[in-house]
């Protein structure tokens, strides 16, 4: 009777909850008043992999993980099964979740195993799992009860999917992934991870700019990702199924740049033995991307902003123009006004090329993201190195949160990499091996707190009248954002977690100059 009751309560939850920002965490959170465990995960399956979408009981960094099926037998016997399946207490198959549960250090001992796999007619959706330290914690639930709560998260779990899916502007399904050339596309990881409001305004400008046929430039400091920027404005936008072409502006030796951009004709210079097509013919109908663009010499700026105006190239040793269809993405560090005003940047190539500017967010200003990405690179090294279960210490993880991060993502994936190799030899003979604090070389000249203010200007705001100190706080803080956004007002709403029209009241009380920058 109370299992009905139960079952009862989480049809209406889940109904009532559909619509909710964060439903899948209320998936998981309903489903725990019928199946009560010290851990549990929804995983939504993406190819080969399953991806968590909300966990409770595990280590923060379990988000950032990517669960390849094939490795984790518990994880395929659930996958492969059509109703929920428990597994025996001295069941010898290896826990997923080995090292990762809060309530548990080390290996899981003993322990009640339930997964229930969720499907939308025969396709497989995604799995919730369930684990208990008490070895019996299941087997009062009947298999009725399962069943009907396994319909009941299907269905939840499919429509969550799909709002999510028309939420975030056309997020690629597993499916279409597929049918994607993910070689060339995702060779380093084509996801980008964080969840940070400043990643997440990222996130939007990158499905808004991608709908369109722009040109766009990424700025951003060394490091923070542009390139994976540029890959998911392709895969996000309508030339999704042609190709995409990287040519690095910094690599170009000056007399061979022109070849490269446009292609060359046998015999049109010394050593062109052979005809050979350009970048730009090779992304024809598809995107061009153009790292480091700061770089670019002179003389092929004017040529770059001739294919930009007209799309009309002219191959070297060739007397007939060609016309090509290519959006241009190009990124560089550099600050391109100011390259503009040394005369080292063509204005018009600048104007033609930030038609929507993007900045990517250096690492130090992305709050709780350091966290996901380490997940993310650790279950990468693992599978890179042949370690069957790498953890990070709490200390560690302290550590890197603490970390200013001047090499940005890079450094990050570099410094988990080194890490894992030193704890892989120190602890060679363990079956969990576990990244402390001791394995991670970082610079103590940047070990401080990245988004912490200052002393100074927390000691001048303690010294002024409380609605004054609020008043500057609130005068910087959004100062610091329409300078980070270059004016957009939109943007720099969406960041504060503001409506825009409050936003702008707010800024003419504290007399930010509007009319200029609106």
């Amino acid at each position: 009777m109370n299992q009905q009751f139960n079952l009862t309560q989480v049809a209406l939850e889940l109904a009532q909850s559909t619509l909710h920002e964060h439903s899948f965490d209320q998936l998981l959170a309903t489903v725990e008043r019928v199946i009560p465990s010290d851990a549990s995960a929804l995983l939504a399956l993406q190819g080969e992999q399953l991806k968590p979408l909300a966990i409770k009981g595990l280590m923060p960094d379990s988000l950032g993980r990517r669960f390849k099926i094939a490795e984790h037998p518990r994880l395929e016997a659930i996958c492969k099964s059509t109703l929920a399946l428990q597994f025996a207490h001295d069941c010898p198959l290896p826990d997923p979740y080995d090292g990762l549960l809060l309530a548990k250090t080390g290996d899981i001992p003993v322990h009640a195993c339930l997964g229930l796999p969720l499907y939308d007619k025969n396709a497989l959706l995604g799995v919730l799992t369930f684990d208990s330290l008490n070895a019996n914690a299941f087997n009062s639930i009947s298999a009725d009860t399962l069943n009907t709560l396994q319909t009941l998260c299907s269905a939840h779990f499919k429509t969550a999917l799909e709002l999510a899916h028309y939420k975030q502007h056309a997020q690629h399904s597993s499916a279409l992934v597929q049918e994607l050339n993910r070689e060339a596309l995702t060779r380093d990881g084509g996801e980008i991870i964080g969840q940070s409001p400043l990643m997440q305004t990222l996130k939007n400008d990158i499905k808004l700019v991608a709908a369109s046929n722009f040109s766009v430039l990424i700025l951003g400091e060394t490091g923070v990702g542009k390139e994976l920027v540029a890959r998911n404005i392709h895969l996000n936008s309508a030339r999704k199924d042609q190709p995409l072409i990287h040519l690095n502006c910094a690599s170009l030796p000056e007399n061979l740049a022109e070849s490269e951009f446009f292609g060359h004709s046998k015999g049109a210079f010394t050593g062109a033995l052979n005809s050979r097509q350009g970048k730009f013919q090779l992304a024809d109908g598809g995107t061009l991307f153009l790292d480091e663009i700061g770089e670019l010499p002179l003389a092929m700026q004017s040529k770059l902003l001739r294919v930009l105006q007209s799309g009309e190239i002219q191959t070297v040793g060739e007397d007939t123009p060609k016309y090509v269809n290519v959006r241009v993405v190009a990124a560089t560090n550099r600050n391109l006004k100011e390259e503009v005003a040394q005369g080292r940047f063509r204005a018009d190539l600048y104007h033609r090329l930030s038609v929507y500017p993007i900045t990517v967010p250096p690492l130090s200003k992305r709050e709780h993201d350091i966290t996901l990405l380490a997940g993310y690179f650790i279950e990468q090294t693992a599978r890179k190195l042949g370690i069957k279960q790498l953890k990070l210490s709490p200390e560690a993880q302290a550590l890197l949160n603490q970390y200013s991060w001047p090499g940005n993502v890079r450094e990050l994936e570099h410094v988990i990499s080194r890490s894992a190799l030193k704890a892989k030899q120190s602890q060679w003979q363990n079956p969990i091996i576990t990244i402390t604090s001791e394995h991670c070389d970082l610079t103590p000249s940047a070990l401080q707190p990245p988004i912490a203010a200052s002393q100074s200007t927390t000691n001048t705001l303690i010294n002024q009248p409380l609605k004054q100190a609020v008043e500057s706080l609130q005068y910087n803080v959004i100062t610091e954002q329409l300078k980070k956004h270059n004016y957009n007002w939109s943007a720099a709403a969406r960041v504060l977690e503001l409506d825009r029209a409050n936003l702008v009241r707010l800024a003419k009380r504290l007399g930010i100059e509007v009319k200029k920058t609106l």
